[in-house]
C-alpha cells in the first residue's frame, strides 16, 4: 500500500491524539504531579514521569519548520526534569528537520517502523486453535499480568531504539490500563492463556497498539490470531485503514507484514540528553 504525505499525517495524528489520551487520563487521576502534553506546532510534545514512553515529541516537521520557541520550552521543562528530549520525526516530513535537531545537539538513537494495511482487503483465516476473547471487568488483571510477562520477555529480534526497565513497562500497562479509549483481548491456545493484545480506533484508523505473546506459547500461530482478530474488529467497526509501530527487522514485523501490512515509512528517534 503506497502512503504519501497526506496519510501520514492521519497516522501521526492518531498518534498524536493516543499520547495525548493517555497522559491527560493519568494527570486527571492525579497520579502525575509533573505531567503534562501540549501542542507543539502541527506535533505534540508530552512528559509523564521518568521513563515513560509517553515522553516524547511526535508529529512535527510536517507542515513547516519545527517552532523554535515552543521546543525551547519544552526542552526546558524537561530539563528540569532530568528528562532527555525524546523527538520522533518522520521520513515523510520535511528533510531538513532532522539536519535542523542535528545542529541543536540532538542524536539518532534508532527508528521504529510503521506499517499498514487497508482494510478493504480481505481478511486473513484465523487459527483454528487459538481463541481471542474482548477482556471485560473480571479479566482486566489477568490481560496486566500477561501482558507485563509477555512483554518483559523479549524475543530478541530486530533493532529496537531502546528497550524499558520492567518497572517502566509496568507503569506503562498500568498507564494504559487508566485510558479508557482501548480494546483489549486475551488470547487461549487449546485453552491455556497464550497472549494479550489492545486495539485503538481514532476515527477511521485503527491502532493496533501492543501485542505479546507468553514465551512458552511462541511460533504456535497465537499472534496471528490476535492480528486477525482486531483487523475483524476493525473492519467492523467502519475502520478503513490499520496501523502497528514494529523495530525494524523485529518478529512482530514479520508477522503483520504475513496479514497484508505494508512498511509505510519510518520514524527516526532523535534524543538530546538531559
Amino acid at each position: 500500500m503506497f502512503v504519501n504525505t497526506t496519510t501520514a499525517l492521519r497516522i501521526e495524528h492518531a498518534e498524536m491524539a493516543l499520547t495525548r489520551s493517555v497522559v491527560e487520563s493519568v494527570i486527571a487521576l492525579g497520579r502525575a504531579p509533573r505531567a503534562f502534553v501540549r501542542a507543539l506546532g502541527s506535533g505534540v510534545a508530552a512528559y509523564l514521569r521518568p521513563g515513560s514512553p509517553m515522553n516524547k515529541v511526535i508529529g512535527v516537521g510536517f507542515d513547516g519548520p519545527i517552532d523554535e520557541c515552543a521546543l525551547d520550552d519544552v526542552e526546558r521543562e524537561l530539563r528540569s526534569r532530568g528528562e532527555p528530549v525524546r523527538v520522533e520525526l518522520s521520513t515523510l516530513g520535511l528533510p531538513e528537520s532532522g539536519a535542523w535537531l542535528t545542529a541543536r545537539g540532538y542524536r539518532l538513537l534508532g527508528f521504529e517502523n510503521v506499517l499498514v494495511h487497508s482494510l478493504a482487503t480481505a481478511p486473513t483465516a484465523p487459527v483454528a486453535e487459538v481463541r481471542v476473547e474482548r477482556v471485560g471487568a473480571g479479566t482486566v488483571n489477568v490481560w496486566r499480568k500477561a501482558s507485563l510477562v509477555a512483554a518483559a520477555s523479549s524475543d530478541e529480534t530486530g533493532v529496537p531504539a531502546d528497550q524499558l526497565a520492567l518497572a517502566d513497562l509496568a507503569a506503562a500497562i498500568d498507564d494504559m490500563l487508566d485510558a479508557r479509549e482501548f480494546d483489549r483481548y486475551l488470547a487461549f491456545l487449546n485453552g491455556e492463556l497464550a497472549g494479550a493484545a489492545s486495539l485503538r480506533m481514532h476515527g477511521a484508523v485503527a491502532q493496533l497498539t501492543g501485542s505479546a505473546t507468553l514465551p512458552a506459547q511462541r511460533r504456535r500461530g497465537v499472534q496471528s490470531a490476535m492480528i486477525s482478530a482486531r483487523l475483524e474488529e476493525a473492519r467492523a467497526r467502519g475502520a478503513e485503514l490499520a496501523v502497528i509501530m514494529t523495530a525494524p527487522g523485529s518478529q512482530s514485523q514479520a508477522n503483520v507484514m504475513k496479514h497484508g501490512f505494508a512498511l509505510a515509512y519510518s520514524r527516526a528517534i532523535l534524543v538530546l540528553p538531559a
